[in-house]
């Protein structure tokens, strides 16, 4: 017979934190996971406006919250609020996932090199990070998850150029010698000598300006990845495939950052599949 003093079972509810929300994939994803394994949970999008962050992330747990992504435009600031922080978030500067935890501390955590590196792992298993530099264009957040990660699979040297020199500046100070900075005029130099070349900036995204930078020093079997994945492919992808470059869409990143935090809030690890990819598409 149950015990009838016994605490109802909660069920786990996780979502995404983010200003604005709509246009986020994430809810796919987490949904299509707790559907195809069974398991019974929620994940929801909420739009949280700066000023009620906190309140929020206090109010959360309460309501049987287990954990929430993190977008745009708060991923630095939930650094402030957390009472535990990874090392892999604080190099990065920024957190992705926050995990509301039993002793009801707030940890946060960044899985955005994770999710790069897997994706490449999976979409271009021939790509061995001690076989070149990297080239990166962009300085942004993305950018530093990218990096670290790149830094931590043994990539032996990194090329990074961006708009604004200073930016770049200030991560080859933070990341150390590894990097080489050019200037944003003289970033198609880098190609030339790049095992690997990622796009980390906006640029080829839909109502953006197009990336570009001259591709001439692409190589045939260079790997070729873009952050953007909308659209899937983009000009600069389309350009290194028709270059013979091993290309890669940034789609998966944003489904492999996914598997950790899914793992962590409902106990069990999900499989990036041709499913889960239709699931974010739909």
């Amino acid at each position: 017979m149950k015990d009838p003093s016994a605490a109802p079972q909660r069920i786990p509810i996780a979502g995404v934190i983010g200003c604005p929300i709509a246009q986020s994939k994430s809810p796919q994803i987490h949904r299509h996971w707790l559907k195809t394994y069974g398991i019974a949970g929620h994940y929801i999008p909420m739009h949280v406006e700066v000023c009620d962050l906190k309140t929020v992330l206090e109010t959360l747990p309460k309501m049987g919250f287990v954990g929430a992504n993190v977008t745009i435009p708060h991923k630095e600031s939930v650094l402030e609020l957390a009472d535990l922080v990874t090392d892999r978030a604080t190099l990065i500067g920024a957190a992705n996932t926050l995990i509301f935890r039993k002793d009801g501390k707030l940890q946060a955590d960044n899985t955005d090199g994770y999710g790069f590196t897997e994706n490449l792992r999976h979409n271009a298993p021939t790509w061995d990070p001690s076989s070149g530099p990297a080239a990166v264009l962009g300085a942004g957040g993305s950018a530093r998850a990218v990096i670290a990660s790149l830094i931590e699979a043994g990539v032996p040297e990194i090329l990074l150029s961006n708009r604004t020199r200073v930016r770049a500046e200030r991560l080859k100070s933070d990341f150390g010698s590894r990097l080489k900075i050019f200037d944003w005029v003289q970033a198609g130099n880098m190609l030339d000598e790049a095992a690997l070349v990622v796009n980390t900036t906006s640029l080829g995204m839909i109502g953006k300006s197009e990336l570009r930078v001259p591709l001439d020093g692409l190589r045939a079997g260079t790997v070729v990845t873009d952050l953007v994945y909308a659209p899937l492919k983009t000009s600069f992808l389309e350009t290194a495939e028709q270059m013979g470059c091993v290309t890669v869409d940034g789609l998966g990143m944003l489904l492999h950052q996914a598997v950790p935090a899914f793992e962590r809030w409902f106990g069990r690890r999900p499989e990036v599949d041709r499913a889960t990819r239709a699931a974010a598409l739909r």
